[in-house]
């Protein structure tokens, strides 16, 4: 796996909730990569939702 490549569960979760999605697919490259790396640590879907809320709010 590429380091650029997302998590099963973030990609799931992006497709769950469109407006994260546009969020993150707004950011820079460098700002994404940075959300990535951090989705990496996360075990699970509830936790995935509560990363990428707290994380794409504070874009």
């Amino acid at each position: 796996m590429e380091r650029t490549d997302l998590p099963l569960g973030m990609s799931m979760a992006l497709a769950q909730d469109s407006a994260a999605m546009e969020r993150f697919a707004a950011l820079p490259e460098a700002e994404k990569q940075a959300v990535i790396d951090g989705a990496h640590a996360v075990r699970s879907k509830t936790e995935m939702r509560a990363y990428l809320q707290r994380t794409l709010s504070a874009q």
